[in-house]
């Protein structure tokens, strides 16, 4: 009789650990791997129609909710960032156009309509390139048309000290690119390198696609960095460093800009040589549709 009791006793103990305290277990197991931020975590329903599967149930809705929550959070956190970006961008040009703006009058004071026509001109391309319709993507030639308007107008002003060369292949000209990627570096260029060198200087665009990325390079023949000045300005564009003075805000803005788009992966990158110069390199996606 004692060794029936034992036995059964043994049979009942295994069937509550299978069916109670086995899943339990489980989900024990589960729910730890759900506050590690696992958001697939699901708990099998045996639909056994028990107390397990109404708990099952339960912890499975409950993690598709907030999944579904944190995913909404993170698309509306995105499109904010992306708004403030957008808005940042614009604060980007207004000293550009008032100085430009200054030149158009001096040329048109001084008998010289022809340069400034011509000037103009150039403004309303540039200007027209930056609005795009409202599009946040532009192809790598309008992007090209766009620097290039822009070093054309610095060259009525600066005629004396820069130079520029770009050399952006055909067969890359109809890649997508993020509006205002390469002009805020250009613009770098001319303002901390260039200008604070003596004499004449040159800036170089170059673009070139290797293995499905697009690679282009910023550089120029100015005073270059000291190896602080360019530890600070990584430290800006990676938004590890905050600059109450804005400097380098527009490679700060192109950088997190491409990598809302694109991750992490992409990006700027700078190297730079005191009294030699700097080179700005862009690395993004190879992509012939804008991303909306």
């Amino acid at each position: 009789l004692l060794v029936g009791i034992l036995g059964i006793s043994f049979y009942i103990s295994r069937q509550l650990t299978r069916k109670i305290i086995r899943p339990l277990q489980d989900m024990c197991h589960a729910t730890e791997e759900f506050a590690q931020g696992d958001f697939s975590v699901r708990f099998p329903v045996t639909q056994t129609h028990n107390e397990i599967d109404t708990l099952a149930e339960s912890f499975n809705s409950m993690v598709q909710e907030i999944a579904e929550l944190v995913e909404d959070i993170r698309t509306e956190q995105h499109n904010q960032r992306m708004t403030e970006l957008r808005l940042l961008q614009a604060q980007i040009n207004p000293h550009f156009l008032y100085n430009t703006l200054d030149t158009i009058i001096w040329l048109t004071e001084s008998g010289e309509k022809k340069e400034a026509v011509s000037m103009l001109t150039t403004l309303s391309n540039f200007f027209r390139t930056t609005l795009s319709k409202g599009r946040d993507f532009i192809t790598i030639a309008e992007e090209e048309e766009h620097i290039r308007s822009y070093l054309e107008i610095q060259q009525f002003r600066y005629h004396d000290i820069l130079e520029y060369d770009i050399r952006i292949p055909e067969q890359i000209q109809q890649y997508q690119i993020c509006k205002l990627t390469l002009q805020p570096i250009v613009e770098n260029a001319l303002y901390h390198g260039i200008k604070n060198k003596r004499g004449g200087g040159k800036i170089t665009v170059d673009g070139k696609i290797e293995n499905g990325s697009l690679i282009f390079e910023v550089g120029d023949n100015g005073i270059g960095m000291t190896q602080q000045e360019l530890i600070h300005l990584r430290g800006l564009i990676s938004g590890e460093v905050m600059d109450e003075e804005q400097h380098g805000f527009g490679m700060a803005n192109v950088q997190q800009r491409i990598q809302l788009y694109f991750g992490k992966d992409y990006g700027v990158s700078v190297e730079s040589t005191y009294l030699a110069g700097t080179v700005i390199r862009v690395v993004i996606p190879a992509i012939l549709e804008p991303i909306s």
